[in-house]
């Protein structure tokens, strides 16, 4: 499966931006796709996971209550809403599926990604 990121942007704290991850292929709907972000300075860190089925979802603490993950399997499309965003959460966004079930927070267990999306939250 082939992923591409889009929809990153600049934003001022507390705004929201919307990011969009399509992939191609037929099956996307059996993998979990999930987000990861690389902030400078930082290892690439987990931000949210979506089961193929929609059924199970994952944040990261640091997002909980503000991010939502969802997908559309019609549209071979998954999302993540950011709210009330923070100048912490800048960074370069990329998606990632698992084709195999794994851990939803370690990076190595996402066989397949996309190249990355850039969030600037700053006033």
């Amino acid at each position: 499966v082939q992923l591409q990121a889009s929809g990153g942007g600049l934003a001022q704290p507390g705004g929201s931006l919307r990011l969009s991850c399509t992939a191609s292929g037929r099956a996307f709907k059996y993998y979990s796709v999930g987000w990861f972000r690389h902030i400078p300075g930082k290892e690439r860190e987990f931000v949210a996971a979506r089961g193929g089925s929609g059924a199970t979802t994952s944040y990261a603490d640091s997002v909980k209550g503000r991010f939502t993950i969802s997908r559309d399997n019609a549209k071979n499309t998954a999302y993540l809403q950011m709210n009330s965003l923070k100048p912490e959460d800048t960074g370069v966004y990329y998606c990632a599926a698992q084709g195999i079930p794994g851990s939803y927070s370690n990076p190595t267990a996402w066989g397949y990604w996309g190249k990355g999306t850039l969030v600037t939250v700053s006033s």
